[in-house]
Parts: structure tokens; sequence; C-alpha cells
């Protein structure tokens, strides 16, 4: 897929000092990499020879024996699509040097040899090698009848895919206070391979994995590392063919540890994630400008991978793991429980919280969020003031649900119906559907639907926003903001109506995380709540979890149930934090979007269906900027945010005409 490369590490089974037998072990994972597609494969450091042969490191039998054992490497992938690096131990000019040799398609490209040599502990490798620091820049070996580039100047550049550009240190490099790495990242490095022996010691698979995800986060790039395995000799140490490929920080694979048999693990790096995280964080640049260091370029080529080699998550915003997700929970609930609690400080003593409770998820999470506000500065849950305004299309069960959970919270609760008010505003303004009582206007609406146009549904809103406003007058409060993240994305709001508010507690939080942390709170932070009702505010929080979202602005059919279910008219909530996720947070063109959420929802949606919701995304992001433009302030919870002082600074005149064209084009059919 574009923008994609297939990596793949690979732990053969050695046999200490045989170098014939780990050719042919080497050989057959190569062939099993490159017959699923990898374009990089990367192998154990000093892997032909073993890392554990010792003093025969130094002995011509095995050095030439590792030399013709790379020819014949570099012979048989003639045959071969992918790049690979090997580890060998190689003399040259003044000694012997732990190398990672890189060949692909019959050409050896080029030797980097290992630049920090350990000599302590359990390691003894300067009694072997020399460091490949004191290689002169520029420098090449004669080997196979060809000038072979030689040194840590090295980087190796796909000519057809300009994104992925490789780089290699060897094992103790990653180790030191300012490793290779950090130059060849600064100078283009997209993946960083790092050949390594590392003999296992109790806690030491973890902080390789935090060193290598420090490395991609820091470096915004792929690493990869592949440790020796078992098969090793045990004379003094142990391995365990730990390996792993970590993405901008995050871990895309890992190996069994302890497998005796070979491991090939292969996962596929979005290069695409990698440069647009480059582009938008400018101090990376700024830093790759003061390292930039002098690296020489060797080109190859590769073929393209089938397919995709990773998962897609469907809900980017939602962790899968149990244990993550309740610590994301915990840890957004925070950042707006105290974001919140400042804002209320600084308004000033006695100020209050008022908040539009409608019965709905998003403004249960605020009544939430405002309760563990006051109970962090010491206030009485009196001081929030929940309204329940219902209109024309409330719902006898949230508006009960609204009054209940207030009740549980031990908020002040206020029924103010807006019904009247609305009726008399459309009255006012001559607006064809009118009548004298508000039973007549909705018995005229149900006979004709038409009349409930934008006007008829928004005056509600706007009454809801200037009953909220007054109220904040008269208690000296701030109006709380329920509007989430997905709603701000696709303008799922009534201009100067549930648009405004004076603190937008959710704005930053996006729909298909809002239920979760709802039921977090339910099962996990009521325990330590000593305000309120916790038993019936459980058991109405999870009333509400399973309550249709609905805006509830076209009046109930004859039996009660709600006509206007959102995710009907707008689209799947989902998809749209899907969408969302990937435009705004990796920047993807949208016929990218479209495949990538081919699939992550595989045999959910048709992709006819998939394409016609991609298109209202875009089409409802461009069209409503300009009530982004002015949204109110808001704590910013994740990675994703449009602030208009923050993270997204967009003209609210611009046209969304070439992001459907590009939608199109990429996706005819």
């Amino acid at each position: 897929m574009r923008g994609f490369v297939r990596i793949s590490a690979a732990v053969p089974v050695v046999s200490v000092a045989s170098w014939q037998h780990n050719l042919e072990a080497t050989l057959r994972l190569l062939q099993q990499a490159n017959a699923q597609g990898s374009q990089l494969v990367v192998f154990p450091e000093l892997g032909l020879t073993s890392y554990t042969a010792r003093d025969l490191f130094l002995d011509s039998v095995l050095l030439d024996g590792a030399l013709s054992a790379l020819e014949a490497l570099v012979h048989q992938s003639r045959k071969l699509a992918c790049l690979f690096f090997v580890g060998l131990p190689l003399r040259g000019e003044l000694g012997v040097y732990n190398v990672a040799a890189a060949v692909q398609g019959g050409r050896l490209l080029g030797l980097v040899p290992k630049s920090y040599l350990p000599n302590y502990r359990e390691f003894e490798e300067r009694r072997w090698f020399r460091s490949g620091l004191e290689i002169a820049p520029g420098s090449c070996l004669q080997l196979f009848g060809q000038q072979v580039p030689f040194g840590t100047d090295l980087i190796f550049a796909v000519e057809t895919h300009p994104q992925l550009r490789v780089g290699v240190e060897i094992c103790e490099d990653l180790w030191v206070q300012s490793p290779p790495h950090i130059g060849l990242v600064s100078a283009g490095a997209t993946v960083v391979c790092n050949l390594s022996a590392s003999n296992y010691l109790v806690g030491k698979a973890d902080l390789r994995k935090m060193l290598s995800a420090s490395a991609s986060d820091r470096g915004k790039c792929a690493y990869v590392y592949v440790a020796a395995g078992p098969s090793e000799s045990s004379t003094d140490m142990a391995f365990d063919g730990h390996a792993f490929i970590h993405e901008n920080g995050s871990l895309l694979a890992e190996s069994a540890r302890f497998s005796r048999s070979e491991t090939l693990l292969t996962s596929d790096v979005d290069l695409h994630q990698l440069i647009h995280e480059r582009d938008v964080t400018g101090t990376f640049g700024d830093c790759a400008r003061e390292l930039r260091k002098s690296f020489r370029r060797i080109t190859f080529t590769t073929q393209d991978a089938d397919g995709l080699a990773r998962t897609i998550a469907p809900h980017p915003f939602v962790p899968k793991n149990p244990a993550t997700l309740a610590s994301r929970c915990w840890e957004v609930f925070e950042i707006q429980t105290h974001a919140l609690a400042t804002r209320l400080e600084r308004v000033g003593a006695g100020s209050k919280l008022v908040l539009g409770l409608s019965g709905g998820l998003d403004s249960t999470h605020a009544a939430l969020v405002c309760a563990s506000a006051l109970d962090v500065l010491g206030r009485p849950r009196s001081d929030l003031v929940c309204l329940t305004m219902p209109g024309f299309g409330s719902s006898s069960d949230t508006q009960s649900n609204a009054e209940k959970l207030a009740a549980a919270l031990s908020a002040t609760f206020e029924h103010v119906p807006v019904s009247e008010l609305s009726r008399a505003v459309l009255a006012s303004m001559g607006h064809p559907a009118s009548a004298n009582t508000v039973e007549e206007l909705l018995a005229q609406v149900r006979k004709q639907p038409a009349l409930a146009d934008l006007s008829f549904e928004n005056v509600q809103a706007r009454m809801r926003t200037l009953l909220l406003m007054s109220v904040a007058n008269r208690v000296r409060g701030i109006v709380v903001g329920t509007g989430d993240l997905s709603e701000k994305a696709l303008g799922w709001s009534t201009y100067a109506g549930d648009q405004i508010s004076m603190y937008d507690v959710n704005a930053g939080v996006p729909k298909t995380l809002i239920q979760f942390l709802i039921r977090w709170v339910a099962n996990e932070r009521l325990s330590s709540w000593t305000s309120g009702d916790a038993a019936n505010l459980r058991e109405v929080l999870f009333a509400i979890l399973e309550t249709p979202i609905s805006p509830e602005l076209l009046p109930p059919d004859e039996a009660g149930n709600i006509a206007q279910l959102t995710e009907t008219n707008l689209g799947p909530y989902e998809l749209h934090d899907f969408f969302l996720f990937h435009f705004q947070r990796h920047g993807r063109k949208p016929s990218d979007i479209l495949a990538l959420a081919g699939l992550a929802f595989e045999g959910r949606y048709p992709r006819a269906e998939l394409k016609r919701w991609l298109r209202l995304f875009f089409t409802r992001f461009f069209h409503n900027q300009f009530k982004r433009s002015c949204t109110p302030d808001a704590p910013k919870v994740g990675m994703v945010a449009l602030s208009p002082r923050g993270d997204w600074r967009m003209p609210s005149d611009a046209q969304v005409d070439a992001w459907l064209n590009e939608l199109d084009e990429g996706d005819p059919g």
C-alpha cells in the first residue's frame, strides 16, 4: 500500500563458528521474507559466524569462511528483491571490524562497522575488533572485484521510494549517550536497523524496548532491533532472540523470546506518517540542521509489497488493551477535571458551573467532569446547576435520565422547557410552522415534515443557550459546553447555539471515547467519590449508555420514539473519528484514508458506503471551519485537536473540491 514499507526482523538458528550452516539458515529466512514481499530484512550481529566465536574472530580460517559466506549471499541475492543486512567479522587495513553488510540484487552495497565496542563486565569486544569511528569518511574496501563503501557514513536509499532511507547501527551503538542513529535520522534516514547480539539479563528486554521506542519517537523513524537467539554459545551468557519493530515511539511487532526455532517477524512501517510527523514538528528540522553530518547515499531498488502486513485499528482513539484503555480514561478525565477546576478558580469565589443536561452521552460526561472539578476544589456539588430544557423532540426517557443524573450527583437541578419559547420565536418571524400552541405546532409538523427545517431545529438550540447564559448571569457562573471533538470536526452544532459556551470541557474528546470514559467513571471512579449517590449514579450512567445518539430537535413519533437519530443522517461516528484521526494526525490523502478504512472495517461496511461517509466528512469539515474559528477555550487532551488557537488554523473560506477530486481519482470505482 502507498506510503508503507514491509520490514522483517530475522533470527536464524545459528551454529557457533559454522559459517556454512549459518549461511544456509540465513538464506532460508531471506527467501521466506522475500516471498512475502519484504523490502528490508535485518539479521543479528555477527550472524554469519555467531556472536560467541570469541578468539576465533582473529583466526584466518573463520575470517575467510565468513567472507566466503558473504560472497555466496551476494551471489544468491541476484534472485531476491529485498535489501538485507547481515553481520560478520571482516578484516580491514588496520585489523578486524564487526560489520553489517548491506546486500541487494546481487550487489554488496556497503559495509557499516560497529562504532562503540563494549569492553566492560561480560563484554570484551576490543580484544578482537576495531571501532568503526576510526574509518575516514568516504572510505572503501576492495571486495569481490568491486570497491565497496565502508564506514559509518552510509545511508541506503530506494530509488523508486524516496521516503525509504535506511541507516544502520550495531548493538552497543544504541546504548551510548550519543548514538549513531541521531546523525542518521538528522541526515534523513527514516528507518534505523540495529543488528544486535545482546545477551539476556533479567529485566533487559524492557530496557531494550525503552531505548528503541525512545529512538524511534525522538527520531521520528522506524527502529528495527534484532538480537541473537538461544543457539549462541551458553559458555558464559544466554541469548533470547528478542526482535521488535518500533514506529514513532509505538511498538508495531515483537517476537516471542527464547524461541529455539528460527524467527521471522514482519510488519509494515508507515513512512508517510513518519515524514508527516517530521514536517509538523519544526524542532526536528531545527535539531537536524544543527547535527547534520555528511553521509553517502547508496541507492538500490526493491520490490513492492502486496496488501498490508499490519493491523489498522478501527478505533484509533480507543486503546485495545484494557489496562491501557483504563489508564487513558484516567488521564483524559484528570486533564478535563483540573483544567475546569483552574478555570473556575480564576472566575472567582462563589461562582458556579451551569450545564445543559440532555440525558445524552456528551452532557452526561461533562456533568461528571464538573462534579469532579468541584470535588477537587472542595466545593459543594450544589454549585453545579443543571438545566434540562426539553424541546420539540425531547423524549421522556432522556428527560428522566437527566433528572436522575443530577439527583445522583447532588447537583442543583432546574427544569426549563424551551418548546413554548421556540414556538413564540417561530411565530414572531412568520415561520410556516406557526400555531397557537406547542401541541398544535407538533401536529402540524407531523403532517407536513418539510416544515421542520433548520430554523425549526436550531431555534431550540439557541433558546437553550440563551437560557443557560441568563442563568449563569443570575448565579454568577460559567456555562460549561458539552460538544465533543467529533462534533467540532463535523460542525454538528448550532452556530450561536450549542456551539457557544464559556468553557468547552469536552472539545478534545472524540465521540468514540466518550462512552468508555463514562463507563470507566461508573466502574472505577465512583468508588473514590464521597459525594452523591454512587449506586443510583452507576445505574443511571448505564441507562444513558444505552440511549441512542440524537439531538432530539424533531418531534417524536406518535408512540413517543426518538425520530432523529444522528448517525442515520450523519454517518457512524466510528467512521468519522477514523477519518479525522488519519486526516488531521497523519495528513493522509482522502484516497489513502479510504483504503485504510477498507482494511480497518473489512466486512462491516461496503466500500461504497465508506466512500459516501468520507465525502460527507470532508465536505462538512471544510464547510464548518467558521464554527471552529470562534470556538470557546477548551483543554487539549490528545494528539488530535482542532482549536484555532493551537492545533488547527484553517481559513473558513477554504474549498473542499480538490480533496473530493483526489478521493474520486484515487478510487474511481
